[in-house]
């Protein structure tokens, strides 16, 4: 038997496809997260916000969808547009259900770091009344 530690597989792709039939088996919506400016990401520039990008991956809104090891592709409407996604796993910062913004903050890649950093909508309302603010994930690097 060899003493050598064994290097696993990284485990991202694994909790991606774990996150999205929780949320998918829970009739929610599943959200991506993704880093847009992570080499090999494939998205329509005008859907890039802040360096960022939220997919719907959800079965009603993507075709073709195939949650890979290494990458994750499917084919998207953008302004009436169908166009091809390709996002590395590794650009994947989070995968929630947008109702209610539960979910999963990947943890970051080895050579990487990501923080959350509570965001303004994150508190109860300030005048204490109305319906509850919902969660917001804002990764800070």
């Amino acid at each position: 038997m060899s003493d050598k530690p064994h290097r696993m597989t990284s485990n991202r792709p694994y909790l991606i496809r774990a996150m999205y039939e929780w949320i998918g088996d829970n009739g929610m919506t599943p959200y991506l997260l993704v880093d847009a400016s992570h080499p090999g990401v494939q998205v329509p520039p005008q859907a890039v916000q802040e360096g960022r990008v939220v997919l719907n991956i959800a079965p009603r809104a993507v075709a073709q969808l195939e949650l890979g090891n290494q990458e994750i592709r499917f084919m998207a409407r953008f302004s009436g547009v169908s166009q091809p996604v390709l996002v590395p796993v590794a650009a994947v910062h989070a995968i929630y259900a947008q109702e209610t913004g539960q979910g999963m903050m990947l943890p970051a890649e080895e050579g990487g770091a990501t923080a959350l950093e509570p965001g303004p909508e994150d508190g109860p309302p300030e005048d204490g009344g109305g319906a509850p603010r919902r969660g917001h994930l804002r990764v800070v690097k």
